[in-house]
């Protein structure tokens, strides 16, 4: 009973052996290059790669291409991390895959045949025509030369302009400007508007920023008639804005002030003294009907002094050209031409 199982426990010791045997066996290279490739195929990013993975004697050595180093190195971790690998060699290449040219296939030995017969049978046929082969042996014509006419090269594209620059006009920067809109100070109000163009361009260190000609608003602050009051005709204008490449600026200036002649108690005396003398001849000249004539004669005296005043209104033309200055600083973009750049200039008007 004992010799049994004695016997029983050796052949158990045995097996388990064996089986330890079979577990420590280092695995084959088929098996190892299954294995390598089930883990580049499990990997997202390598996925849909025609990678090569090949194992010789604990050598993997891995072929194709991939899109990065970072998939190249992560093929590379895979192979190594295989148990019984002992070197990778890493031939994956990084890029679009490249297609080998296709060889084409040797000839069948049918089109070998076909190829000799035909040649035979081309110097069978030079042969029996001698005349052929005279044309054979004879030099080539000469080829015609033909003259190529050059292609113009095709014009380089033009530069693009700078971008728009913007710059700050200082204060103090005198403006002349050109009337539009002709003033009167019998007929204007204050309030209204007027138009103008900049005569002079306003530079910056040299460049020009708003060219001339560009259009400019101002009203008029205050206007007084000579014909409508005792007084002189006054005529006060401001600027208000300035438009230079499709852009508006509102400014400051200060004003612009002209005066007429003064007409004052001096002036309606005469007006009075001439009706009063008018009378007094009338009475010198005979009673009524001479008054009559008198008051006739001081009435004149009376519209020559009237006349006098309409000669006193302020009459600014178009054309007239007013110089201003700036009050206070404005930015602009710098604009170097505008609509009547070549215009010529007039004088100011003092």
């Amino acid at each position: 009973m004992k010799a049994r199982a004695f016997l029983y426990l050796s052949v158990v010791v045995f097996l388990s052996f064996l089986a330890a045997i079979g577990c420590s066996k280092p695995p084959n290279d088929a098996q190892i290059a299954s294995d390598i490739q089930a883990k580049i195929n499990a990997d997202s990013g390598l996925q849909g790669k025609q990678l090569g993975v090949q194992a010789v004697n604990g050598t993997v050595t891995l072929s194709g291409s991939v899109d990065n180093d970072a998939q190249r190195e992560a093929a590379a971790r895979y192979a190594s991390s295989e148990a019984g690998v002992k070197q990778v060699v890493n031939n994956l290449l990084v890029g679009p895959a490249q297609t080998a040219q296709s060889t084409p296939p040797p000839p069948t030995r049918k089109k070998r045949d076909a190829s000799r017969k035909a040649q035979e049978d081309a110097d069978a046929s030079s042969m029996n025509n001698p005349t052929q082969v005279a044309d054979q042996t004879s030099p080539p014509a000469p080829t015609p030369t033909v003259m190529l006419t050059p292609t113009p090269a095709a014009p380089s594209a033009l530069p693009l302009p700078p971008p728009p620059q913007k710059v700050t006009v200082p204060s103090g920067t005198a403006l002349t400007v050109r009337l539009v809109d002709a003033i009167d100070s019998e007929k204007n109000q204050a309030g209204e508007t007027f138009h103008a163009t900049l005569n002079n361009p306003l530079t910056l260190n040299g460049d020009v920023v708003v060219p001339s000609g560009s259009e400019v608003q101002g009203h008029l602050t205050d206007v007084k008639s000579a014909g409508k009051f005792a007084g002189q005709s006054v005529v006060v204008l401001q600027l208000d804005s300035i438009t230079s490449g499709g852009d508006t600026y509102n400014i400051q200036t200060d004003q612009y002030t002209k005066q007429g002649s003064s007409r004052g108690k001096n002036t309606a005396e005469k007006v009075g003294a001439g009706a009063g003398i008018g009378a007094i001849l009338g009475g010198i000249l005979g009673g009524g009907k001479g008054a009559a004539i008198g008051a006739a004669a001081g009435g004149g005296l009376g519209a020559g002094a009237q006349a006098a005043s309409k000669s006193q209104q302020i009459k600014l033309p178009s054309e007239t050209v007013l110089n201003f200055t700036l009050q206070a600083p404005v930015t602009v973009v710098a604009t170097t031409q505008g609509p009547d750049s070549g215009r010529q200039k007039l004088n100011a008007n003092q």
